[in-house]
């Protein structure tokens, strides 16, 4: 195998609760992530350079600070038998969108060359490698529902079959994740519903309205635009939504359809 095509899908989460800041400054979650069917492609080939090229359609993304190439070097360092590769990222989902869009990359870039070079990493090494690129990256490799907690490597599948219509929402405004982790520190008083075992149960019953019912996300709570958020909100229930949330600006409507 010379090369190799992958599809790096998005993710979002029916609920996100932050439950408490750790000594190392990350934050423990309890959230329940589900891939979607939105999708950045890679195309990963084999070269002779002993480096990684990296070609996106985003400029500002063509840089060694991606965290492609730093999943390259650390895979390098650890396995001799790696050359080089060219990688060609085509990136559809937005960015800064709490969708995910770089830790998926990341995990389809790592099971990418685990195939392409004939690693056989196992599954504690290919996560080990994971959690030392980002929070986000170890949940990206499941391709179904879940329980994501800890900093988001301690996984629990969810038993669920259930498919659903949503629409993503992004407006021209991002954040930073980091500063809407510190705007919740700074909420002492901080209130937060334990919905994770309800969400749990709507997915394995198939129900939508109680999915719909205890959709929650954090963020929405220390975000600026609430205002725009909320005319969104107003307008996408007056079109029949059962209920929708934001994710850093990233909006979940579902639909009996």
């Amino acid at each position: 195998m010379e090369q190799i095509y992958l599809k790096a899908r998005a993710k979002i989460n029916l609920n996100l609760e932050v439950v408490g800041k750790r000594e190392d400054n990350y934050h423990n979650i309890k959230s329940v992530f589900q891939k979607i069917n939105l999708y950045d492609e890679l195309y990963i080939q084999k070269t002779e350079t002993n480096d990684l090229e990296l070609e996106t359609n985003i400029e500002q993304l063509n840089n060694k600070e991606n965290i492609i190439y730093k999943a390259y070097e650390i895979l390098k360092e650890k396995h001799k038998k790696i050359t080089g590769a060219k990688v060609k990222l085509n990136k559809k989902i937005p960015m800064q969108a709490g969708l995910a869009g770089g830790s998926t990359d990341c995990a389809s870039f790592i099971l990418g060359m685990n195939r392409l070079f004939d690693l056989r990493l196992s599954k504690t090494e290919i996560e080990d490698i994971a959690k030392s690129l980002g929070a986000d990256v170890v949940p990206c490799f499941y391709n179904r529902a879940l329980l994501a907690e800890g900093i988001g490597d301690e996984i629990t599948p969810i038993n669920t079959n259930f498919k659903y219509y949503v629409i993503i929402i992004k407006p021209q405004i991002a954040c930073n994740t980091k500063e809407m982790y510190q705007k919740i520190d700074g909420k002492k008083d901080l209130k937060q519903p334990d919905n994770s075992d309800k969400m749990i149960q709507a997915l394995e019953q198939n129900n939508l309205e109680l999915l719909a019912n205890y959709l929650y996300n954090i963020f929405e709570t220390v975000m600026d635009e609430k205002e725009m958020i909320q005319s969104i909100k107003k307008e996408l229930m007056e079109q029949g939504a059962i209920r929708k949330f934001n994710d850093r600006f990233r909006f979940l409507c579902l639909w009996n359809i």
